[in-house]
């Protein structure tokens, strides 16, 4: 991949992105482009470098090398603050919060460092900021928990919570890591349907997730990494069928209920055609 600005309809690319640990190649020379709009999903074993990824293009930890753009932008080495005042917002595997404070509260912070680089170190909030802070509770409906204490909070709210605290940066993009770790099948579905919404608002999606059902319904194209490098990249149903993903991630169970699925999937579709 040429080390040039993309163009206008490519909204996020990395242009041989590495991130080493001493002789560890967490991230290994991965070049990928995302489109605007689109849901892209990137699978893996553990240890395989996703989080690593997340981390050196959201600025949290600087590259060993290569290059990154955020539209027409070149966003690398700049810091993670900065990079999502750029509209690049991001969640974690873990529950990243302030446990003493109110869910409102929490909202509150991201929407007023999030949005606008702050040059002084006042905490007075504006209009415009509780405003972002009440419209990003209200998209992942929990108005209804602004004032309850995050320490409080079950496992699916905590997920919400994260990402309301994206929405309320006022993204065009956001990376979110395991958004359904830890949930059971009812909730996994909750955040399915919000992450439609999100694309339907205009954001764009990066998203990892190990629960394959959720990753290969949302997204519009599927990314798995092994050992910091990219080692499939193309239509969800797809994945099933490729036998180095079998080999190094899925294994023969989880391969047979994924075929099963997608036949099923092609099933209803020429019923309901």
């Amino acid at each position: 991949m040429s080390s040039v600005s993309p163009p206008h309809s490519i909204l996020f690319t990395c242009d041989g992105v590495s991130r080493h640990f001493g002789s560890l190649k967490a991230v290994d020379c991965v070049s990928l482009v995302v489109e605007a709009g689109e849901i892209l999903g990137i699978g893996g074993p553990n240890g395989a470098g996703k989080t690593t990824l997340f981390d050196v293009v959201t600025g949290l930890t600087a590259p060993t090398s290569g290059r990154f753009w955020f539209g027409d932008r070149e966003i690398t080495g700049l810091g993670a603050d900065t990079i999502c005042q750029a509209g690049v917002a991001r969640t974690f595997q873990l529950n990243a919060a302030f446990d003493t404070m109110t869910v409102l509260e929490n909202v509150l912070v991201a929407a007023h460092f999030g949005r606008h680089p702050r040059l002084f170190s006042g905490f007075r909030l504006g209009r415009a900021t509780r405003e972002a802070a009440y419209a990003a509770l209200e998209f992942v409906g929990m108005t209804h928990k602004a004032h309850a204490i995050v320490r409080d909070l079950p496992v699916l709210d905590r997920k919400l919570l994260m990402i309301a605290g994206a929405v309320a940066t006022n993204p065009r993009m956001i990376f979110l890591d395991e958004p359904v770790g830890g949930l059971t099948a009812g909730e996994i579905d909750v955040v399915m349907d919000l992450v439609r919404k999100l694309q339907k608002s205009g954001i764009t999606i990066v998203l990892i997730e190990h629960v394959m059902r959720f990753l290969l319904q949302l997204s519009t194209r599927v990314i798995i990494m092994h050992h910091g490098q990219i080692i499939f990249e193309g239509k969800p149903e797809a994945v099933p069928e490729d036998q180095r993903v079998v080999e190094t991630y899925l294994g023969a169970g989880a391969t047979t209920r994924l075929k099963r699925f997608f036949r099923d999937k092609q099933d209803q579709q020429a019923a309901d055609a």
